[in-house]
This record gives structure tokens, sequence and C-alpha cells, in this order.
């Protein structure tokens, strides 16, 4: 196995930089997190007291990784924009030691393909559920440079992070150019603003049934009648696949969040799913029914032939010949002004949640095909820079790599 390349007093265990921290989670109104295997990690859709077993507490600039997981990169750092975070005992918390490690640079060692290496010499338990514990990784050894050697590695990661994010704002200022176009044609054609008002008057024939909701989306028709329902455009895909009649085989499961909308979430053999998935397919698109609100909706980009996603997705598409262009739905979906819309089209009394025939009954501005199809070329271009992150971001984990094995 290769080794680092460090003179040996830079070489010291992992329990050199961490300390292990231990604080139970007594309220229930800390959020789960969840842990990707790139070490980014995101508030988890399920509620704590959904959680039977004990939790406990991580803060952001904590250290934190899944026994399960690690080996696929499921370690990282809280983000600054996770306060406080809840984990069960199967994610070991950590503080870093600031007298001894830049937290940037222990992230990039955990990243790196050789700590992974010697993660993956270390693992037992089970075959398929191999667990890293605690001890363990802390008698991992790595390198520890003096503090200006770790933030030269920093520095370079940081600088292809920053062409990355540059990248990425290009889409982001088309999603809002499409927002603030949307607002505009509302402010123009509707009778009185519905969206943000405090109290309206309907009829009591115009009421559809006797809730807040329910009452705003027959407003928002009849101020708005030149808008079309959804329904005329997109209707339900859902093929189920079973993936526990191949045990064996590794299935590429999706899923959706706000901030990159569909994306691969683990590959999982099929022995670990116990119930049937929906299939997805390039150009459909699926959401979260309990987080659409904020954001968790998205389209599916180019997937393997057996890509699935969660039963509890709502997983649609665009009819065929319709009058709404994929890649300008794509964009629409993300804006402040759809989500406006999907606040009062859900259901449900404690947990809100929008299925598709309530994404079908939501009314929008329809633009002129030439008008979206100038988005959808823009949203190409934005979308062939973010591809070549792909190659700046493998050069820039390349060269820190070799940083970090040194030599």
């Amino acid at each position: 196995m290769q080794t680092w390349k460090w003179k040996a007093e830079y070489i010291q265990p992992l329990s050199y930089a961490l300390k292990r921290k231990n604080i139970e989670v007594h309220t229930r109104d800390v959020p789960l997190v969840t842990i990707r295997f790139g070490g980014a990690m995101e508030i988890r859709e399920s509620n704590s007291e959904d959680i039977k077993g004990k939790l406990y507490l991580a803060e952001s600039g904590n250290i934190v990784y899944s026994k399960i997981d690690v080996r696929n990169g499921a370690i990282g750092i809280v983000p600054q924009s996770i306060e406080k975070a809840a984990f069960t005992s199967e994610f070991p918390i950590y503080e870093i030691n600031p007298d001894v490690a830049v937290s940037e640079y222990i992230a990039l060692v955990f990243q790196s393909e050789i700590f992974k290496k010697h993660i993956n010499a270390i693992v037992s338990g089970a075959s398929g559920r191999k667990r890293v514990q605690p001890d363990q990784l802390e008698a991992l050894e790595i390198p520890i440079p003096p503090f200006n050697i770790q933030e030269v590695i920093v520095k370079r990661w940081r600088e292809s992070q920053d062409r990355i994010e540059s990248a990425k704002r290009a889409m982001d200022d088309l999603i809002r150019e499409v927002d603030e176009l949307l607002w505009r044609i509302y402010g123009e054609h509707a009778q009185r603003d519905i969206l943000s008002a405090r109290s309206f008057a309907l009829g009591f024939g115009e009421l559809g049934s006797w809730d807040l909701k329910s009452s705003r989306a027959a407003a928002f028709a009849i101020t708005c009648p030149s808008f079309r329902e959804m329904g005329e455009f997109v209707e339900e895909a859902t093929e189920l696949v079973r993936p526990y009649e191949d045990p064996e085989k590794l299935w590429p499961l999706y899923g959706v969040n706000n901030k990159e909308g569909v994306f691969l979430s683990a590959m999982q053999e099929g022995k670990e799913f116990n119930a049937s998935y929906k299939k997805v397919k390039e150009g459909w698109f699926f959401h979260n029914p309990t987080r659409c609100n904020v954001g968790s909706l998205g389209i599916v980009p180019a997937v393997p032939e057996d890509a699935v996603t969660s039963p509890e997705y709502q997983v649609w598409k665009l009819r065929e010949n319709s009058e709404l262009l994929a890649g300008y739905t794509a964009l629409m979906i993300r804006t402040s002004f759809f989500l406006a819309l999907v606040q009062f089209n859900r259901v449900g009394a404690v947990k809100e949640r929008m299925y598709v025939d309530n994404l079908k009954a939501i009314r929008i501005p329809v633009l002129p095909l030439e008008q979206q199809h100038d988005f959808v070329r823009r949203r190409d271009e934005a979308l062939r820079m973010l591809e070549q992150t792909a190659t700046i971001e493998a050069e820039a984990k390349a060269a820190v790599e070799k940083m970090i094995i040194g030599g």
C-alpha cells in the first residue's frame, strides 16, 4: 500500500489533531444531518422525532464520519450553514485541535485516495456492512505538517473551487433572470396580488374546500385567468422497479435537494432494498413531496438505464408535444416565483406534501416557445461551463493528492 512520504516528525495519529465529542441531544428541534460520499453535509428529510435511539450533537466546524460509508468518503466538516446538527451513534463526532491543524486541510486528507485506501485496509464487520470504529480511525496516521504548508495545500484547492463557483453563478444568474421575468408577468397580469395578500374575499361558489391554501389557489386562478394549469403540459411517470430481485447488483440511487437538484445519492446493492423503487430517465423530473417548498425539485440528467429513486418521491415528465420545453421547465421550477405557487398547492395538516396531482393544479404563465428556446440555449451553455469544472476539479484533486502524500 502507498505510504506517506513526509518526514517522520510530521506523521501523527489522527487522535493528535482530533478530540472525540460525545454530547447527547435532549431536544428534538436539532435537525438530523446526513453525509454525502464527497463529505458534503445536508439536513435530512426525516425528523429527529422519527429516530428511536440516542442522538448526539455536532456543531459547525466539527468532524463527523459514517462508520459504514467512511470508506466511500462519507467523512467531512459540519459547514457554517449548519450551526447545530444531530447524528446517531453510527456517526462519531470530533473537534479539531486548532493548535495543530487547519480544518480544511484535515478535510482534504479525508477525501484523498490514499486515506481511503488506509480506511479500506482496516474495515471490520460483516461483508457489505463493514464499519470503521472510532479507535481505528483515531489510530490512523496522517501527515500533519506546519501550518504554512497546510495553508499552501488548502489554497491550491480553494483556487479550483473559486473557478467552479464562478461557473455555478452563471446558472444561478440565469435562474434569477427567469424568476424576475415571471414575477414581472405576474405583476402585469394579476388583477390583484394574491401571493402576498394577508386577506382576500371569495364567493361561496368559488371555494374548492374550506382551508386557506385551497382558497388562495382559487383566488390566484381568478386573478390570473390567462395562467394555465401545469396539468396541460406534464403527467405522472411511475415505472416501478424491484431492485431486491437482483440482490448482488449495484443500483444507481438518485436523490434531489435544493442545491444540486437531482444527484447520484448512492450505489446500493439490491439486497439493501426492501420495496419497489421508481425508475427515472434523462429529461424526466422528480421532487421530494415534503421539501419541494424549499426547492427540492429537479430535472433528471443523463443517468444509467437502471437508475432509480425513492418510492416516496414524485416522478413526472412533459407530455408529448408539450408547450413547455424541458430545459426551460428545469429553470422555472427553481425560481422563487414557482416555489411561491408550491406553497399553497400542498396538502396535509401536519406534514404538507405536494403530489403530482397537486403539481398539475399549479397555474403558470407560459412563455412563447421562441423565448423558452433562448433560455434553453443559455442553460445549455451554463451546463457546458459546469461540465468543464469537472476537469478543473479533477486536476486540482490530483495536485492536492500529490501534495498531501508528500515527497
